[in-house]
């Protein structure tokens, strides 16, 4: 049985929450090195699923609903500000400051969770009801992670 858009988005969202909360914790109890390698895990997986919206699902759903100034708009836009502060949270990771990095990831977690609401909520109900779940789903799982 083939899944929907977006629960096959939202799970993906379960995941790279999990690599998230182990980044914080191993900051939170300095082990700084461990941290380091577990941000390199949270971002690969981060960046794999804002590939697998930015180059599969919002040209599809631009093309089905013939809008590119829509929620994908809004979503771009978004996702940059997240590697904003990914690249801010891995400078401060790299330099040791464990505090800074525990900062910049409470600004990173609200913005993220403010993030997927949306898409959780708007996006991936719209998709469903527009397009083909089976394609776009087999398409997005075909991207090799980063």
């Amino acid at each position: 049985m083939t899944t929907t858009i977006g629960r096959y988005l939202s799970d993906d969202h379960g995941r790279c929450d999990e690599l998230f909360v182990a980044l914080e914790q191993l900051t939170a109890e300095g082990e700084l090195s461990a941290a380091g390698k577990a941000f390199e895990a949270f971002r690969s997986a981060l960046e794999h699923h804002f590939a697998q919206e930015e180059e599969v699902l919002f040209p599809t759903f631009e093309q089905a609903s013939g809008s590119t100034h829509g929620p994908t708009q809004v979503m771009r836009y978004e996702h940059q500000q997240i590697r904003t502060l990914l690249a801010t949270m891995g400078d401060a990771l790299a330099r040791g400051d464990a505090e800074e990095t525990l900062g910049v990831a409470d600004t990173l977690l609200i913005l993220m969770q403010q993030h997927n609401a949306k898409e959780e909520q708007i996006l991936y109900p719209m998709s469903d009801r527009l397009l083909p779940a089976a394609t776009v789903v087999d398409r997005m799982t075909r991207l090799v992670a980063a």
